[in-house]
């Protein structure tokens, strides 16, 4: 008779992380915050992301620029942030930078930061509490569908940490989303 087969031990997937974000994750998760609110200023879409590399450097900086009707509905800030910065570093050097937005990559960003090869992304406003803000906005139907699960069936690791600073991400949105008459 053989010994019973020790049940399988759940690592965690490719996308997730036990790591807490450091002061600098923070401090440039806020700029991103920032970043939004000056993107509500000029009358986009309060969105906002940026690329870093290890040690805190900022290689690109994006607003939104979706709304019509001059936009391009594909130009979300993460979107234009992560091709941005992979016309300008190796793909060695992206695997070491980190994008931080103020709110959850959608998945077609998700993809974009993935096919660049960025290797972290950490984020504030969840897709969740995003569409608590937006209800059922017509300039903003959000997918269901967290940029972990989109990372999750890639073939290389992407590390996500996110949601945080939630309160402070949704504060530029407040008010943007009421329907104008």
């Amino acid at each position: 008779m053989s010994a019973p087969m020790p049940a399988p031990v759940s690592a965690p997937t490719a996308t997730q992380s036990t790591s807490s974000p450091s002061p600098l994750d923070l401090a440039l998760l806020r700029q991103s915050i920032a970043l939004s609110e000056d993107s509500k200023q000029r009358g986009r879409h309060p969105f906002a992301a940026l690329v870093a590399d290890a040690r805190g450097n900022v290689i690109v900086t994006a607003g939104n620029n979706s709304m019509p009707p001059e936009g391009d509905p594909t130009q979300h800030a993460e979107l234009v942030a992560a091709a941005r910065a992979a016309t300008l570093l190796t793909p060695a050097q992206l695997a070491d930078c980190t994008l931080y937005t103020s709110a959850e990559p959608c998945c077609m960003c998700a993809g974009a930061i993935y096919w660049t090869g960025i290797g972290r992304v950490v984020y504030a406003l969840s897709e969740h509490a995003l569409l608590g803000l937006t209800g059922d906005h017509p300039e903003n139907p959000t997918f269901s569908l967290p940029c972990r699960e989109v990372f999750a069936r890639g073939q290389r690791q992407v590390v996500v940490l996110g949601p945080m600073l939630e309160d402070e991400a949704a504060a530029p949105h407040i008010g943007f989303w009421v329907p104008h008459a």
